[in-house]
């Protein structure tokens, strides 16, 4: 399994905002997409549907941009794939066109994968996220010196 493309650019620019949050100063697209790379084009459409899905806020004029809509604590992980991805991790029941027991069995570890993949997701929020990045950051800076 690899992470949606959409699901990781929209977490790489959550966690931009989560820089500016801290600042108390929003960043606008173009400061976003340089930094974490992204085209501007897409990642407007990301930053679009976070807004509508209420995680984070646009702000208007010269000094405007995009915030977090709430504490980066309270924003979990979990929480953006749903807003990206319309779901949380799932697989429809049945996909199998042979049932037998071995694939209800299959099934279910699959569904058992799915379940543990969101608690996983639930648990961290943007903040866990934006410490492990600054712990990252500490112990390369302390490497080269």
């Amino acid at each position: 399994m690899r992470l949606p493309n959409k699901f990781e650019y929209s977490l790489l620019a959550m966690l931009a905002l989560v820089d500016s949050y801290q600042n108390g100063e929003p960043m606008q697209i173009k400061q976003i997409a340089e930094l974490k790379g992204i085209q501007n084009r897409y990642l407007e459409q990301l930053l679009a549907t976070l807004r509508c899905r209420g995680l984070i806020n646009s702000l208007r004029g010269a000094k405007g941009g995009y915030i977090l809509a709430r504490d980066p604590r309270k924003i979990t992980v979990l929480d953006v794939l749903t807003a990206i991805e319309g779901v949380e991790i799932d697989v429809p029941a049945n996909n199998t066109t042979i049932e037998t027991m071995e694939s209800g069995i299959v099934e279910e570890v699959w569904q058992e994968a799915c379940q543990s993949a969101n608690l996983v997701f639930q648990k961290h929020s943007l903040q866990d996220l934006w410490e492990r990045r600054s712990k990252r950051q500490q112990r390369e800076l302390m490497y080269y010196i």
